[in-house]
């Protein structure tokens, strides 16, 4: 359960710059790449996001900076309304949100409203060696059209949920750092991604 009923309730208790920071940039697609559990709240997901944004498509993340108790700043994908966040997935055509999951395992679990594109980055994901599978899990589906990824102007965008297992896997250390190393099965995640989306 989220301690923040929504960005408001957050701002009151929390200091932006201090515990959190917004990061965002306009690119020249019709899709947002969005990370909103950033930083300390789902290590690796901004990273993953940035890079697979690249100066194409639009960026967002919501950071948690706090030294330790990000969780704290963890408001769910249907409740999230900070509103450059939310102008940027609003602006968009389709939004593609970048989130961590549990689990020790290798999984990309793919959610959204966006059918074809979920059944294609799937299908990238399978052939390019990633565990990936169309989530019909509560809480991993995407299917609330006040989640984040489907508050696109099409109504329809993609969730990718990358267990633990996976993240720590991309990095030589998904632990506190401000520039994780990256390694080459990240670099291939995120190519694979970026093909999906042309």
């Amino acid at each position: 359960m989220d301690k923040y009923a929504n960005y408001d309730d957050l701002k009151l208790h929390e200091i932006k710059g201090e515990d959190y920071v917004i990061l965002s940039r306009a690119g020249t697609s019709l899709i947002a790449v969005i990370a909103l559990h950033g930083g300390g709240i789902e290590p690796g997901t901004v990273d993953i996001a940035d890079i697979l944004a690249g100066a194409e498509h639009s960026f967002y993340a919501f950071k948690g900076i706090k030294k330790k108790g990000n969780a704290v700043l963890h408001i769910s994908s249907t409740r999230f309304d900070e509103p450059e966040g939310i102008t940027i997935a609003e602006k968009a055509e389709i939004v593609v949100s970048i989130h961590g999951c549990r689990g020790k395992y290798d999984k990309v679990f793919v959610g959204g409203r966006n059918q074809n594109l979920k059944e294609k980055i799937c299908y990238m994901l399978e052939k390019a060696g990633f565990n990936s599978e169309i989530s019909e899990k509560e809480g991993l589906h995407g299917q609330h059209p006040e989640n984040i990824c489907n508050r696109c102007q099409s109504g329809g965008g993609v969730q990718l949920e990358i267990s633990r297992g996976l993240r720590e896997k991309m990095f030589d250390n998904l632990g506190r750092r401000r520039l994780r190393k990256r390694n080459k099965l990240f670099f291939r995640f995120v190519e694979t991604l970026r093909e999906a989306l042309r």
